[in-house]
């Protein structure tokens, strides 16, 4: 069982609320498992939601902020919090803290964060197994871009199947640890 997952969400306090309840469900899920929650360490929006989530079912959770966040009254107390210089090295620190890493849905930020892993996977710079928990069909828009990018061979078949696409958090958990036991 993969220990450590990243959770790549929007902390937007404007999305849906239909989002609510997935994120917090996902959090849950994590901690119930055993499994640890690392994120973004906002308390904001689906981010807060999903660690809140975690922490409400006794999870444990790594916050990794980013230095210009430092000072934001944003944060949650977590079991681990972390301080990075910049956004780029937030994103490769919650890569290395992780065994996993899951996209729910999000703003430009978040598919910043999901193509940061999908091509780190894809250049060997990481192993992650990497899945997009696709709530309400948010991510069918991008799953098309990414199959007719391997259709004009942009995109090699074999990526494109490394992403593991589930609409359920526990799907997508069981899918990430099948991946995983696969890889060489």
């Amino acid at each position: 069982m993969l220990k450590n997952i990243a959770v790549f969400c929007g902390s937007s306090l404007h999305s849906p609320e239909k989002y609510d309840a997935v994120a917090d469900h996902v959090g849950r899920a994590l901690a119930r498992q055993g499994r640890t929650l690392v994120y973004g360490s906002g308390s904001g929006g689906l981010m807060g939601k999903v660690a809140m989530g975690a922490q409400k079912e006794g999870g444990y959770v790594i916050a990794v902020n980013v230095e210009v966040f430092r000072d934001y009254p944003y944060t949650l107390k977590t079991d681990e919090y972390y301080v990075i210089d910049t956004m780029q090295n937030r994103k490769v620190t919650m890569m290395q803290k992780s065994d996993a890493c899951i996209a729910l849905p999000g703003g430009i930020g978040t598919l910043d964060e999901l193509t940061e892993v999908c091509c780190a996977n894809q250049i060997g710079l990481a192993r992650l197994p990497f899945g997009i928990l696709n709530t309400d069909g948010y991510y069918d828009g991008l799953l098309a871009q990414l199959r007719r990018a391997v259709e004009d061979r942009f995109m090699s078949p074999e990526d494109l199947a490394g992403i593991q696409v589930a609409s359920d958090i526990e799907t997508l958990l069981q899918k990430l640890d099948e991946a995983a036991q696969e890889k060489p």
